[in-house]
């Protein structure tokens, strides 16, 4: 197969990594620095080179903020044949942009980060792929996924940006909150070196890419979850109230069992 990936980044790389040596594949980005450590891949900067290449797959593996605006430029020169792909975060407005190409399509999500997953063994990390996807799509990257060892689950465009708010969106704030709040410490403790190092990993990940994490349009209402048990917890401690503290610490030991 013919597959055409957007986007030198992190994933992109790792995507081409992946395929290289069973497809023919093509890495298409602006920046031709980005493209100086890729092997058996051909290198494109032009969207003419793309036209030539004549892929039958093109994996969109920019970040979301462009992910539209990539597949728009590159609209013009794939085959009517092409399935487009993308890996987004996020999958708001996807569905709709699919809907109006003209293109079958499949939108996927692997959730991890090849800076922070052990790559040698992905047993332990997950990946989605969304049902309404092609069916020839979805099983391309359902063969991809399992040959990774990923936990591979279906989910519809609105089950998986609900799970997204939810699985990431909390812990992402629960750690930005707690380093908004940082002071120098001495001698912390291991639980705060704990958060600590969860909070450097987090902070060292792509600005877009938590950004789009966040603007996650259910992401508010993850917070405002939040915000209603911090108030709740304060209450507690202002009142120094040891019963409706054993409650909660209770119901939160049930929520993690």
């Amino acid at each position: 197969m013919k597959i055409l990936i957007l986007g030198a980044g992190k994933m992109g790389t790792f995507l081409t990594d992946c395929l290289c040596t069973k497809h023919e594949v093509a890495l298409y980005d602006t920046n031709i620095n980005r493209l100086r450590f890729v092997f058996n891949t051909q290198r494109f900067t032009q969207l003419d080179e793309i036209s030539a290449f004549a892929p039958d797959l093109c994996i969109n593996a920019v970040t979301l903020k462009y992910t539209i605006d990539a597949f728009d430029s590159v609209l013009p020169y794939l085959p009517e044949r092409c399935i487009l792909s993308d890996i987004a975060s996020v999958k708001t407005g996807l569905r709709a942009y699919y809907a109006q190409s003209g293109h079958r399509y499949v939108s996927t999500h692997p959730m991890f980060g090849p800076t922070f997953a052990n790559l040698d063994n992905l047993s332990t990390q997950n990946a989605i792929i969304i049902a309404e996807s092609d069916p020839d799509g979805k099983t391309f990257f359902r063969d991809l996924y399992a040959s990774l060892q990923l936990n591979i689950f279906e989910y519809t465009f609105d089950e998986h940006d609900e799970t997204i708010a939810y699985s990431l969106s909390i812990p992402f704030v629960s750690s930005l909150v707690f380093a908004a709040v940082m002071k120098h410490q001495d001698a912390p403790g291991t639980t705060f070196k704990k958060h600590l190092a969860v909070a450097h990993g987090l902070l060292s990940e792509d600005d877009y890419l938590l950004s789009e994490i966040l603007f996650n349009p259910h992401t508010a209402a993850q917070i405002d979850a939040i915000q209603a048990q911090m108030s709740t917890l304060r209450d507690i401690v202002a009142r120094k109230d040891t019963a409706q503290m054993q409650q909660f610490l209770a119901r939160v030991r049930k929520n993690i069992e």
